[in-house]
């Protein structure tokens, strides 16, 4: 294999898949990427056996061929060198040789043939959805996937079809963000889960403009991304009913500015338990109080004034929950819906339904 390519036009590509790709791997050919040239084409693939990402890049290829070489060092020379200079890859026997201006490196290589390549993924259905709005989706909701929890199903993000709804939802068992985007045509109904790091890589990846082609089978989903492919494997097991957690139609109803409630909820925060983050909301005719304490027997108190003519009511939360949801919320008002003091909150814009939140309440 020859090639020869600007910086950049390697660079770009290999960026693109290096978020799944670790030094240290279980196979050493993990800690690889696989480099497949073809005509003025160079593939770059990296994976975990979980996520896959492939990218391509325009070059001129002297002599094809495919070889896997370290991925993270390959990345660490190219930043090196400086911009624009043309860059000469070849394979010498074993290894493979980069070449740029005076700066020559050798890399040890592992054979193409050993290197895990997903190749068909048999899609179920196929859909057509634009860069920005799928990206919201994400935006909207990864915050709450669960980590390393021991129920595995809730370590990632559930996407659900239903005709022309695409719905994405994330639960860790003590809050849950719901978001949707219509779809242009009607789809078939059904829900997979894909896995937490598989999220965070594809938020990385996705732009804001364009659009999206992503197939989704039965054990895997895959979207292509202009000229990046990825493809993670999908978490078998059975999301929760999320349905039934999302209070229909709380009756205490507090309408709040959005930046104004995030403040006075960071400024309480501070002398909040490190551990346990619990805060007291307390909620009044036009106001709204907010109370904390820790076992160092320190106190924050804050109020704001808020448009509310209900019950008084008072329930404690998990501050970083609350700051999370409202930070997703992009409107200055934000509504909050309670039911009594043993309730789970709903927080969302107000009158809208696209995007939802819900926390679950805490004894303090």
């Amino acid at each position: 294999m020859k090639l020869m390519a600007k910086r950049e036009e390697l660079l770009a590509p290999l960026q693109s898949v290096i978020g799944v790709v670790e030094r240290r791997q279980t196979m050493p050919v993990l800690a690889n990427v696989l480099l497949a040239a073809r005509e003025k084409r160079l593939g770059i693939t990296g994976t975990d056996l979980e996520v896959e990402l492939a990218a391509v890049g325009a070059v001129h290829v002297e002599t094809p061929g495919d070889i896997t070489v370290p991925g993270r060092k390959l990345l660490d020379i190219l930043r090196a060198l400086p911009g624009e200079v043309d860059v000469v890859v070849s394979t010498e026997g074993e290894k493979v040789t980069v070449r740029a201006g005076r700066s020559r490196f050798t890399l040890t290589t592992l054979p193409a043939t050993e290197f895990p390549v997903l190749e068909e993924i048999h899609a179920q259905q196929t859909l057509t959805l634009a860069h920005d709005e799928f990206r919201q989706l994400i935006d909207k909701t990864h915050f709450s996937m669960a980590q390393q929890d021991v129920r595995y199903y809730l370590n990632g993000l559930m996407l659900e079809t239903a005709d022309t709804t695409l719905r994405a939802v994330a639960t860790d068992g003590h809050r849950l963000a719901l978001c949707e985007m219509s779809l242009t045509a009607p789809s078939r109904p059904g829900q997979v889960i894909v896995p937490r790091k598989a999220i965070l890589e594809l938020q990385r990846i996705l732009g804001t403009e364009g659009q999206i082609e992503l197939a989704i089978g039965t054990n895997h989903i895959r979207a292509q991304i202009g000229d990046i492919r990825f493809t993670s494997k999908l978490i078998d097991g059975r999301f929760p009913e999320y349905g039934r957690v999302i209070p229909d139609h709380p009756p205490k109803i507090v309408h709040a500015d959005r930046e104004l409630l995030r403040q006075a909820l960071q400024r309480t925060a501070i002398l909040s338990n490190e551990k346990y983050r619990g805060i007291r909301v307390g909620v009044k005719p036009d106001t709204l109080t907010l109370q904390a304490h820790n076992p160092e027997h320190e106190e924050a108190e804050d109020q704001i004034e808020v448009e509310y003519q209900g019950e008084e009511v008072e329930i404690g939360f998990n501050v970083n929950y609350l700051l999370d949801a409202l930070g997703a919320v992009e409107t200055d008002r934000v509504e909050l819906g309670f039911t009594d003091a043993n309730s789970s909150c709903l927080i969302r814009a107000p009158g809208l339904s696209q995007a939802r939140y819900v926390v679950m309440p805490m004894r303090l």
